[in-house]
C-alpha cells in the first residue's frame, strides 16, 4: 500500500516522525493502537495494522466501551506500521502539530478470523463493504467493536461502536493522559482535606464558586480495587461505623479518591448533625455522602489542576448511588446563596475559586465559609456538678486552644437533654482527671470534675464576649473527627472588595495584620501594597508550582519602585521559624548561605509583604542544585525596537523546532523574552550554559544584523543580546506570573509562540489584564517542568542538521 500521502503532508526534516516503513512480522497477530493526539483540536487516532500498513482513523471524541456511544471515526492516510510506537511532540508549523501519547495498543482480529493471514483477507472484504467488525485485545479496549461507513457521508465518514458484551459499560469514564495538572503516580496517598478560611461575609464573584455547607463529618474516600477506606479528615476509619456508605463506594468500577461530607438527611432535605450522632441507634433519617471534590483518579493525582477541572472530571467519574451524591453548586450569587440559606436553616456555604488547586491539609483563603449562625468546635475541660431536677452533668466547661495552652471559652448547658447528659457521662468516666486543664482555672458557681483534653463539641452560640466566653451557647453533637489539640477560636479573615466583584482577603502573618496595606508601591499608576498582595493570593496557585523547592533570592522594594531596592539572600535568625529555608555553601563567599523557600502561600504573601514585589528562584531544586531543570536564553534589547526582539525569538524557536527541542516564551515583564526549553535537572550547569551558548550563536550567525552575543553593552548598541549566562548556579531570573517593579505593573507572562506578531504589545500583560487571559489561555508554562531533552542526541541532531552550515 502506498504511503505516498503520508509522505507528502510532512517535512522529515522538521518532525520525529517515522519516515520509512519498516515490515511487520508475518508470523505476529495483527497489532492496533491508540494514540491521543493534542493538534489543534484534541482527538484520538485509532491505527489498524492491515496489508503492511496501519489503516488510520480520527475519532474527535475519543473511543468508548459504552454501546450508546456512536463515535464519528474520520479515515485518513495510511500510516508506515511504525507509527504504532510513536510518541513526541509534532513540531509547530508541521502538520498535525502538537503531542502525541500512546493511549492503547494490542492486537486485535477481524470476526471469523483466526489468523494473520485470514485476517487480512477478511479486513480487505469489509472495508470495501463498509462494515468491519473486530475484536480488541487491549490495555483499555476490549470486546467486539464495528467500523461502519456512513452513507450518506463523505467517503472517509464511518462510526466506530462498541458492541454489546462482557466488556460493555454503560457509562463512559474521563481520560486524563497529556492533560495539564493530571500527574501521573504509582502510590496514592493518604489524602488531608483541604480546609475553608472563616469570612463573616458574603460576597459575589464570578470567579467563585459557592457550595452547601452541609452539616456533618467531613470524610475522604479511597476507592482502589473494589476496596475502600471511608476516613475522618484526623484520619479514623469511618468503615465499620458508615458501612451502607462503603457498600455504595465498592460498586465504583475506577480507582478513585474523593472528598466529600456524611450527613444525615431529615424528611424536609436539611442535614442535622444531631441525626448523624444518634444514627447507629435511632436509623432515623437519610445517610448520604455528599461529594464535592476528586482528588485521584485512575492512575492520575489531580490536586495540581484547577477546581473547575476536577468538577468536571468528577462528574463524569462518579457514578449515582443512593447514600453517594454530588454535592451541587451555583456560580457567582453568594449573596443570594447565603440569604437561601438563612432561610432553609442550613448551616452556611462555603465560596470556592474557580483556579483553586487542592491543598492537602491546609486552610486555604481559596475557599472561604460563611455561617448563617456563630458555631465554633470546642474541647469539654470538665463539667460541673448537677442542680435542681438536672441529672449526671449540670453544665460543660470548655475551652479553646491559644498557642500552647488552654483558654476557658464558658459553660454550655443548652442542648442537653436528660439522653444527651446520660450518654456523655458514661463517656467521660473513664477521662476524669484530679486537676484543671486549663493554665488559669475558670471561675465556676459549683464544684467541676475535670477531665483530660480527649472529646471535641460543636457548640451554636450568640456571640464572643470581650472576655472570650461564648454568649448563651448551645450543644449540637460531639466531633469525634476533630483533634483536641487543632481546636483554636475560629475568627473571620477580613474580605475587601477592591472594585466591581473583585474579591481578595487581606492576610495575616503571625503578629497580625500585614504592615502598610495603603502604601504606594506604583506610583505612577496609584497601585498600592494591598494591591501587590492581592495579586500574589490570586495568582499563587499559577506561580507556587514554578517557585516549591527553589532557592529565593529577595529583590525588596520597602517604599515602591522608585525608592531605593535591595537584595537579601541569607534568611535571618530573627525571620519566623515556620518559613521553610536552607543552607548552600556559597564558595565565592566561603561561607553557607540560608536561603528562602517559597512552598505556599503564606511565605508568597510574606515575601510581598516584606517589599518582593518581583519573585526570583533559582533555576534548579532542593536536592538537585547542580542540574537546572531548564536552559533559558534571555533576549535584552539595547535602543531597538521590540520588533526585532520577536524575530530573534521565532529564529530561536525555528532552530530549535529543526533539532526536536519543546521551548516556551514569557515576557520578562520589562523589555525583552526569555526562552525556556526543559532540561529535566539532567545536565550540570556548565553542560547547560555551553548548549545555551551553541543556540545563542547558532541564532546570532543567523541573523547578525538585529542581534549580538557580545556581553559589552557598548559592542552591542541597537542590536538584541543573546544572553546565554543566566544559566548559572545561583543566577536568578523573575518566575513566571511574577510582577515586575516598573511602570504598568508588568508581569512576566508566559505566552503561545502565536502570539509573537508584528503588533505584539508585551505592556498589555499586566496586573489588570493577567486574570481575564487566565480565563481562556490557562497555564502555558506547565511544559517546562517535563522531562526535558536527551542533550547527547540534540547534539547530534545539531551536527546533522546544521553542520557546514551555522556552526
Amino acid at each position: 500500500m502506498s504511503l505516498e500521502k503520508y509522505r507528502e503532508k510532512r517535512d522529515f526534516r522538521k518532525t520525529s516522525e517515522p519516515s520509512s516503513q519498516d515490515f511487520p512480522e508475518k508470523n505476529k497477530m495483527p497489532i492496533f493502537v491508540v494514540q491521543k493526539h493534542f493538534a489543534t483540536r484534541l482527538h484520538f487516532d485509532l491505527r489498524l495494522e492491515s496489508s503492511g500498513v496501519l489503516k488510520s482513523w480520527a475519532v474527535p471524541k475519543g473511543l468508548s466501551l459504552n454501546p450508546k456511544d456512536k463515535r464519528l471515526a474520520i479515515m485518513v492516510e495510511d500510516h508506515p506500521y511504525d507509527y504504532h510506537r510513536f510518541e513526541g511532540e509534532i513540531p509547530e508549523g508541521s502538520y498535525g502539530a502538537g503531542k502525541v501519547y500512546i493511549w492503547d495498543k494490542g492486537t486485535y482480529l477481524v470476526q471469523n478470523a483466526k489468523n494473520k493471514e485470514e485476517n487480512e483477507i477478511l479486513f480487505n472484504k469489509k472495508m470495501e463493504k463498509g462494515h468491519i467488525r473486530f475484536t480488541f485485545f487491549g490495555e483499555k479496549l476490549k470486546g467486539e467493536f464495528t467500523l461502519v461507513r456512513l452513507k450518506k457521508g463523505e467517503k472517509n465518514e464511518w462510526l466506530l461502536i462498541k458492541m454489546e458484551d462482557e466488556y460493555a459499560k454503560n457509562y463512559s469514564f474521563p481520560d486524563l493522559l497529556g492533560i495539564p495538572g493530571a500527574e501521573k503516580i504509582n502510590n496514592i496517598p493518604r489524602y488531608k482535606p483541604m480546609l475553608a478560611t472563616f469570612t463573616d461575609k458574603a460576597f459575589d464573584d464570578e470567579e467563585w464558586i459557592f457550595e452547601i455547607k452541609w452539616d456533618g463529618y467531613r470524610a475522604i474516600s479511597s476507592i482502589v480495587n473494589g476496596q475502600v477506606s471511608l476516613y475522618s479528615r484526623n484520619d479514623i476509619s469511618f468503615n465499620d461505623k458508615y458501612p451502607e456508605i462503603v457498600s455504595s463506594l465498592t460498586n465504583i468500577p475506577r480507582n478513585m479518591v474523593l472528598d466529600g461530607e456524611i450527613v444525615i438527611v431529615d424528611s424536609e432535605g436539611h442535614s442535622r448533625f444531631q441525626l448523624l450522632q444518634e444514627y447507629q441507634e435511632s436509623q432515623k433519617g437519610t445517610l448520604v455522602y455528599f461529594v464535592f471534590d476528586i482528588l485521584y483518579f485512575d492512575g492520575y493525582q489531580l490536586v495540581n489542576m484547577p477546581l473547575m477541572e476536577r468538577k468536571k472530571i468528577l462528574e463524569q467519574a462518579l457514578p449515582s448511588f443512593s447514600q453517594v451524591k454530588l454535592s451541587g453548586y451555583i456560580e457567582k450569587n453568594g449573596k443570594e446563596m447565603l440569604e437561601a440559606g438563612k432561610k432553609e436553616k442550613l448551616e452556611g456555604i462555603i465560596g470556592k475559586r474557580k483556579i483553586s488547586l487542592y491543598r492537602p491539609g491546609e486552610r486555604s483563603r481559596e475557599w472561604l465559609k460563611i455561617k448563617t449562625k456563630m458555631r465554633q468546635e470546642v474541647i469539654i475541660a470538665g463539667f460541673t456538678q448537677p442542680r435542681g431536677s438536672r441529672k449526671e452533668i449540670g453544665a460543660l466547661v470548655v475551652g479553646i486552644y491559644k498557642d500552647h495552652d488552654m483558654a476557658f471559652a464558658g459553660h454550655v448547658g443548652g442542648g442537653l437533654g436528660d439522653q444527651d447528659l446520660e450518654d456523655l457521662k458514661k463517656k467521660f468516666d473513664k477521662y476524669i482527671i484530679p486537676d484543671s486543664p486549663f493554665s488559669t482555672s475558670p471561675k465556676t458557681n459549683t464544684p467541676v470534675v475535670w477531665l483530660k483534653p480527649h472529646f471535641v463539641a460543636e457548640v451554636e452560640f450568640v456571640q464572643w464576649t470581650k472576655d472570650g466566653h461564648m454568649r448563651q451557647p448551645v450543644f449540637i453533637g460531639l466531633r469525634n473527627d476533630v483533634s483536641p489539640r487543632d481546636v483554636r477560636k475560629e475568627e473571620a479573615e477580613k474580605v475587601t472588595v477592591s472594585g466591581e466583584n473583585k474579591l481578595y482577603l487581606l492576610p495575616q502573618n503571625k503578629q497580625g495584620k500585614y504592615s502598610n496595606p495603603d502604601k504606594i508601591y506604583f506610583p505612577d499608576d496609584g497601585i498600592a501594597k494591598k494591591e501587590v498582595m492581592e495579586y500574589y493570593d490570586r495568582i499563587s496557585s499559577y506561580i507556587l508550582p514554578y517557585l516549591i523547592d527553589r532557592p529565593e533570592s529577595l529583590h525588596r522594594f520597602p517604599n515602591g519602585i522608585k525608592e531605593e531596592s535591595f537584595w537579601e539572600k541569607n534568611i535571618r535568625a530573627t525571620y519566623p521559624d515556620w518559613l521553610k529555608t536552607v543552607e548552600i555553601y556559597a564558595p565565592s563567599e566561603e561561607r553557607k548561605i540560608r536561603y528562602l523557600l517559597c512552598q505556599d502561600k503564606k511565605t508568597l504573601l510574606y515575601m510581598a509583604n516584606l517589599g518582593c514585589i518581583e519573585i526570583n528562584p533559582w533555576n534548579s531544586r532542593v536536592g538537585n542544585y547542580d542540574n537546572p531543570d531548564y536552559a533559558v536564553i534571555d533576549l535584552d534589547p539595547l535602543e531597538t525596537a521590540f520588533n526585532k526582539v520577536i524575530i530573534t525569538a521565532l529564529e530561536v524557536k525555528k532552530i530549535l523546532d529543526e533539532i526536536e527541542v519543546s521551548s516556551f516564551c514569557k515576557t520578562t515583564g520589562k523589555t525583552g523574552l526569555h526562552v525556556y526549553i526543559p532540561m529535566g535537572a539532567k545536565y550540570t550547569y556548565k553542560q547547560v550554559e555551553e548548549f545555551s551558548k551553541i543556540i545563542a550563536y547558532m541564532v546570532n550567525r543567523k541573523i547578525p544584523g538585529i542581534t549580538s552575543v557580545e556581553r559589552n553593552p557598548e559592542k552591542r548598541k541597537r542590536k538584541v543580546y543573546i544572553d546565554y549566562l543566566q544559566n548559572i548556579k545561583g543566577q536568578t531570573l523573575a518566575a513566571p506570573y511574577s510582577l515586575r517593579p516598573v511602570r504598568g505593573a508588568l508581569v512576566s507572562t508566559p505566552l503561545d509562540w502565536e502570539e509573537l506578531t508584528p503588533n505584539f504589545n508585551p505592556a498589555e500583560f499586566n496586573i489588570h489584564t493577567i486574570f481575564p487571559r487566565l480565563k481562556t489561555k490557562r497555564d502555558l508554562w506547565t511544559g517546562v517542568l517535563d522531562k526535558g531533552i536527551d542533550l547527547g542526541k540534540t547534539l547530534d541532531q545539531i551536527d546533522k542538521k546544521f553542520n557546514n552550515k551555522t556552526i
